[in-house]
Order: C-alpha cells, then sequence, then structure tokens
C-alpha cells in the first residue's frame, strides 16, 4: 500500500500532540519515540511530529521561522461543514489560530488555521458531485 510521512519539527512535541488530537488526528505508537509523536490522519496519511533537535540531527538546514514566513500548507477533507468547523473550534481552543477568512463556493467550504508551531492547515468539505456538474458545463 502506498502511504505518505510527513515530518514536520515543532517546538514542543505535548502541545502540537494535544492540537492535532484536537483535530481528529490519533497516535500511532509504534513510529511514536522521545524524539517525535507518529499521528495518524488515515490509513494512508501519517504526520510525524518531531523535536527540532530530531529534525535537524538528519536536514542540515536552518528552520523557517513560519511564525513570520509563509511554508507549506496542508489540506484535510472532511465529510461536512459541521465538521469543518467542529475542527476549527476545537483546533483553537489548543492553540491554533484561524488567520485566513472562510472560503465558500457552492461546492466547497474551506477554513484554514495555523497550528502551534505555524503551519497552516485547510480543513475542507468537497461537494464532488457538485463539483463535477461544474466541469461538465
Amino acid at each position: 500500500m502506498k502511504q505518505i510521512f510527513i515530518n514536520i519539527p515543532v517546538n514542543d512535541l505535548e502541545k502540537s500532540v494535544q492540537f492535532f488530537l484536537a483535530l481528529g488526528f490519533t497516535i500511532n505508537p509504534l513510529f511514536t519515540d522521545e524524539h517525535q509523536k507518529c499521528m495518524i490522519w488515515s490509513d494512508v496519511i501519517y504526520l510525524m511530529l518531531q523535536s527540532k533537535q530530531f529534525f535537524g540531527s538528519y536536514i542540515n538546514k536552518p528552520f523557517t521561522d513560519t511564525q513570520k514566513y509563509q511554508s507549506i500548507s496542508h489540506t484535510l477533507p472532511v465529510e461536512s461543514i459541521q465538521r469543518v468547523n467542529d475542527m476549527i473550534e476545537h483546533g483553537v481552543k489548543f492553540g491554533g489560530k484561524e488567520t485566513v477568512p472562510a472560503l465558500q463556493e457552492g461546492f466547497m467550504y474551506l477554513r484554514s488555521i495555523e497550528d502551534v508551531d505555524g503551519y497552516v492547515w485547510g480543513i475542507m468539505y468537497l461537494d464532488l458531485d457538485q463539483f463535477k456538474a461544474l466541469k461538465r458545463k
């Protein structure tokens, strides 16, 4: 099976874990130790939260200050608009910041949140049938 492991350097592992648990991720103990925590989004998407010390031990480049500079963003699709709203509300309670207004298009509802380290996560509901109908026109 094809899988993706997204490695992200974080300042405080436990704060980051609590934030992603609030969004609905779960912990995978198999790939978790004192330097990194493996968070599961789906059967194929794993988020590796890594201490900056550990991350820096194998990638020899300076860290980007994600509080000041834009870095990559990720979008997590969910099953409903209510789920989007719930995730954003929970994320804000655990240190996240909603810094971009919601985007509402007929076929898509998207809200974005910065995690505790400043990485941007889009939470999106997409009505695929409605989107496909628009593409056919």
